[in-house]
């Protein structure tokens, strides 16, 4: 018999706080969270994403910059619960470094990657979380995450933000 796992958000709820979208949405459904301190949130792995074709024919086998990166979108998913701060409001929330990564285990399809991230500490824009993603609590990836807002670069004045990327 299987797991059966409460669903906070889906994925309709996750596309109203996130701008991304699909190839790049890597975040399924959200099933934890705690107020001012944490979010936990699922991706499935499945054969068809696109980056199994190339990541490895053979031996596919996600990205470790992906997982990475959803783990970054699961901070965005707590950002927005935190600050009410929707894509439609032309603020993004960009990926704007990452310390500590550390990759303990593959992850290939099939696996249930459960994505968690605490907040660590906030400076004005700045925010810096505690992230790991684990497959059947096995530790695939673990890293210290900073994110920032920025308004959007079709509402920002010249300058732009040149070395982050939306999370």
């Amino acid at each position: 018999m299987s797991e059966t796992i409460p669903t906070l958000f889906d994925i309709r709820d996750i596309m109203g706080m996130l701008s991304h979208r699909y190839p790049f949405l890597l975040v399924d459904r959200v099933i934890a969270y705690e107020k001012g301190k944490s979010l936990t949130a699922i991706k499935n792995v499945t054969v068809n994403e696109p980056f199994f074709q190339g990541h490895f024919p053979n031996v596919p086998t996600m990205p470790g910059v992906l997982i990475l990166e959803a783990m970054a979108q699961t901070c965005g998913l707590l950002t927005s619960q935190e600050t009410g701060i929707k894509p439609e409001s032309g603020v993004i929330f960009y990926f704007a470094g990452i310390d500590n990564a550390r990759f303990k285990r593959i992850v290939i399809p099939g696996d249930r990657l459960t994505l968690h991230v605490n907040i660590d500490k906030i400076k004005r824009n700045l925010w810096r979380f505690k992230a790991c993603a684990t497959v059947d609590g096995e530790l695939a990836c673990e890293a210290d995450l900073i994110c920032v807002f920025k308004d959007s670069p079709k509402l920002a004045s010249a300058g732009g933000s040149a070395g982050a990327t939306a999370a």
